[in-house]
């Protein structure tokens, strides 16, 4: 893979942010419900967790493909895959900002869309509404030796 430029990473993080606001939320059919495009899903783009930004190669990965998240979406009928875990969740009350473990579930919709295939994984807080978490590609090339294999991992960190 060739190594990406400053100005080729900022030209699709801006685009990428730019489209993630305009998205706001989507209608799920497999749900039936519509799927929140809310902060935390365009932060786990960009960061593994709270103060540790992802490479800027994951990043623009990520970024690169987020315009097919929402397509996915709106065109699934059918979960491939569902995870359930206890997490740490940022909760704010009382002026404080507390670190509360809470049940996740994360749902996931892998599709093959403009010759990408791709996993979009949808996060639920217990009885809270869903929201867009992260994109996913299918693939990942191994540094080792550099053939392609499958990608998974925990939902919360990828």
């Amino acid at each position: 893979m060739e190594k990406i430029t400053d100005q080729q990473f900022n030209t699709v993080k801006e685009k990428a942010e730019e489209l993630y606001k305009s998205v706001g939320e989507v209608h799920c059919p497999y749900f039936g419900e519509k799927i929140t495009f809310n902060a935390k899903g365009l932060e786990h783009l960009k960061f593994k967790e709270k103060n540790h930004a992802r490479s800027s190669d994951d990043q623009y990965m990520r970024l690169k493909l987020l315009k097919l998240a929402p397509e996915v979406i709106k065109l699934s009928k059918t979960i491939q895959g569902i995870s359930e875990q206890k997490v740490f969740e940022l909760n704010r009350s009382n002026h404080r900002n507390e670190r509360k473990l809470v049940d996740a579930v994360y749902y996931e919709f892998i599709a093959i869309i403009e010759n990408s295939r791709v996993r979009v994984i949808v996060k639920q807080i217990g009885t809270a509404p869903k929201y867009f978490w992260s994109v996913i590609p299918f693939w990942k090339v191994n540094k080792d030796n550099g053939k392609r294999r499958f990608h998974y991992g925990s939902p919360e960190n990828d």
